[in-house]
């Protein structure tokens, strides 16, 4: 079976955004991380701040804050779909989108204060050359800082999903693994380094989280928001059935008075033009 991935993959070609679903499936937990996120990038009143990667927004909505009325923050990303869905949630004069792909950015050489990107840059085809873009559109000495998926394991909420549905897609595996394809510090560290950044840290941060009932989790994947809910329901109903039972099963050590409390790790990376 062959799936046909939007641009960015987290939306179908051609369909909007279901805003909702991907705030419970993705937001709610990438939400718990982008205080770090901004806070290593050192953004100011006045600043200006390109969002890599932009997804609906989540973390130019606290970077519009940090720059104040002076400063600007853009919003970039490969689909249109998620442009548009920041662009309804961030209306104000302080906030553009700009549809460009993150390994060939359309703006010119150091005109950025920061660069963050929140749960991007794993989905880049190379890597290195989106932080080595990120780099070349910083302003001299000012900082560029990422958030990446540390494991599978780390991250229960996808990794459990994510095994479940590259068992019965296996020629898709590689797509299905891609939110997990940065978790390892010291290549972080090195690609940074390739790039150019100096002063190059990585650390890596958790933060817990819960959701009121199982249904409650599985709602968002059966909307087919996000890229392995777009798997999931590739698959016929039969099978789709089969994963869900499994998921199930597999989450029920995180039942909590039937609410489900899980813990995710990420790495942040920040460096230096």
């Amino acid at each position: 079976m062959s799936l046909r991935w939007g641009a960015g993959l987290h939306v179908p070609s051609g369909e909007r955004l279901n805003e909702t679903a991907y705030w419970q499936y993705i937001g709610r937990w990438s939400q718990l991380f982008v205080p770090s996120l901004v806070a290593a990038a050192e953004i100011g009143d006045g600043d200006h701040v390109l969002d890599v990667a932009t997804g609906s927004g989540e973390a130019a909505v606290m970077a519009v804050v940090d720059v104040g009325d002076s400063g600007l923050v853009v919003g970039a990303d490969i689909s249109p779909a998620m442009l548009q869905a920041a662009r309804q949630r961030l209306s104000g004069s302080s906030f553009h989108v700009v549809a460009t792909d993150g390994v060939s950015l359309a703006f010119r050489d150091e005109c950025f204060d920061a660069v963050v990107c929140q749960l991007g840059l794993m989905f880049f085809p190379d890597p290195e050359r989106g932080l080595a873009e990120a780099r070349r559109v910083l302003r001299p000495g000012r900082r560029a800082s990422v958030c990446v998926i540390s494991s599978a394991e780390h991250a229960p909420m996808w990794g459990v999903l994510a095994e479940c549905l590259s068992r019965r897609l296996p020629e898709q595996a590689h797509a299905i693994h891609l939110s997990f394809a940065l978790g390892d510090s010291d290549r972080l560290e090195r690609l940074f380094a390739a790039a150019g950044f100096h002063d190059v840290r990585v650390w890596r941060e958790t933060r817990e989280g819960s959701i009121e009932s199982f249904d409650e989790y599985w709602a968002p994947i059966e909307s087919g928001a996000g890229q392995l809910p777009q798997a999931y329901r590739a698959l016929p109903s039969s099978t789709r059935q089969d994963v869900r039972d499994e998921v199930r099963e597999r989450l029920t050590q995180y039942e909590v008075d039937g609410r489900l409390v899980m813990r995710v790790e990420m790495f942040i990376a920040v460096g230096r033009a």
